[in-house]
């Protein structure tokens, strides 16, 4: 039996008093819901969180802003703005992205196979007149013709060719042409040749690498030491990448590593390249030496071991290609100093070139193509040496004649200057018919 239904008017009266007490409840009474119009305080607590994340967003874009616009401005970063951002981005971390856009780009863009070069590109531009670069009994003898990768050779590939400023009449700089290798035959590689007893050598440093300055020599040439240069050309890797040392003036700004690749130069402006410790040390007359990697030529060949794909022990190249602008420095039996640059080219190929060239011991020096560049210079005698008066060893190589002039040349390099000025009296000369004679006074 149901239980009897209360009155109708009871049960309004409990629904009222339902409502009234829901009504007080909402409206603030303890306990009860917060008032409207007033939100919680988890959307305060998400309301700072994106506030706060617009800020860092708006940090971080200001100073990569900053950043990136000023690495894409600044040319020691490189002659373009795809070198410029590499360098930013590996110096921020994401090396590894830029190494495989870079792998992606050589990927799809090799070296071409087969081919010629351009017409002149076996003769040097500036070159002299052989009548009148003398007899000169103190000088090395000219170097003979190099044998070449590609055969059979063309017209004038190989031979050397004297260029730039006369030294006391004789000519210090001899420049020839060969293609890399049998298989990319259309492009061309420059040496140069260089005569200690006609120049004498110097490190200097740059801007940035490798720290530690000021020192004596650093960017830029200035107008005294212009009036006798006679070459410039760059120098190693960038100090953390070189696995090796810098010692420069008395001061060791990075420790010099055991058995690496060293350019040494002496107080008497004469150079040598050999191992550390191995074949070359530390002794009151050195005054600088700059280690690279390890030796490429050792007693007159490729060193054993060689690889052309080895990007771990001699240097990471763009995109991991084997086949990129290289360069390398060596000392030829004579005392000669020979400087290789030009494209397309291995870690074997330039240890062959070395090699062909006469050098019994020779290393790698920068690569890829922003950093190869090697400039010779032929002013009127008496006058400085000045972008304007100077020729790139190829005309391919980026960072035209002036570089090294630059307050902001961010990388160490070399000079090669005249021994004797131009207006020495140490020298007479006599001229019979068309051919001129110089001989220096001991």
């Amino acid at each position: 039996m149901s239980e009897p239904r209360p009155p109708a008017h009871a049960r309004s009266r409990g629904s009222a008093s339902r409502r009234v007490a829901s009504s007080r409840s909402g409206s603030g009474g303890g306990g009860g819901a917060r008032p409207s119009g007033k939100p919680p305080a988890r959307v305060y607590r998400r309301r700072r969180i994106i506030v706060g994340l617009l800020a860092a967003l708006l940090a971080f874009l200001i100073w990569l802003t900053f950043s990136l616009g000023t690495a894409l401005t600044d040319p020691s970063l490189g002659s373009s703005l795809m070198p410029r951002f590499a360098e930013w981005g590996r110096s921020h971390g994401i090396g590894f992205a830029v190494n495989w856009f870079e792998k992606e780009w050589y990927a799809l863009n090799p070296p071409k196979k087969g081919g010629k070069p351009p017409a002149g590109s076996f003769t040097a531009k500036g070159s002299k007149d052989k009548a009148s670069t003398s007899t000169c009994p103190d000088a090395l003898p000219a170097p003979k013709p190099m044998s070449t990768p590609a055969q059979p050779s063309q017209p004038n590939e190989g031979v050397w060719q004297p260029v730039a400023r006369l030294v006391a009449n004789c000519a210090a700089v001899y420049v020839t042409y060969v293609r890399p290798n049998s298989v990319n035959t259309s492009f061309v590689v420059g040496l140069a040749w260089m005569d200690p007893k006609l120049v004498s050598a110097t490190l200097y440093s740059g801007s940035q690498i490798p720290g530690g300055g000021p020192f004596k020599f650093t960017a830029p040439i200035n107008s005294t030491e212009s009036q006798t240069l006679v070459a410039a050309f760059n120098a190693g890797f960038r100090m953390g990448d070189s696995l090796g040392g810098y010692y420069t003036q008395g001061k060791t700004v990075v420790p010099l590593v055991d058995g690496r690749a060293s350019a040494v130069v002496y107080k008497d402006g004469t150079m040598n390249v050999a191992a550390w410790n191995r074949g070359v040390s530390m002794t009151p007359d050195v005054v600088s030496v700059r280690q690279n990697l390890s030796l490429l030529v050792q007693h007159g060949q490729p060193v054993a071991g060689l690889n052309a794909n080895d990007t771990s022990q001699w240097g990471a190249t763009l995109g991991g290609t084997a086949l990129v602008w290289r360069s390398g420095l060596g000392v030829t039996a004579n005392g000669a100093i020979v400087y290789v640059g030009g494209p397309a080219m291995s870690l074997t190929d330039l240890a062959d070139l070395l090699a062909r060239a006469g050098c019994v011991r020779g290393m790698e020096l920068d690569i890829n193509t922003d950093w190869v560049n090697y400039a010779y210079f032929s002013p009127a005698p008496g006058q400085p040496a000045t972008p304007a008066n100077g020729t790139l060893l190829l005309s391919g190589m980026t960072g035209g004649t002036s570089r090294y002039f630059q307050t902001w040349w961010a990388r160490d390099f070399y000079t090669m200057s005249a021994r004797y000025p131009a207006n020495s009296s140490e020298t007479t000369t006599s001229t019979t018919g068309p051919t001129t004679t110089t001989t220096r006074r001991n």
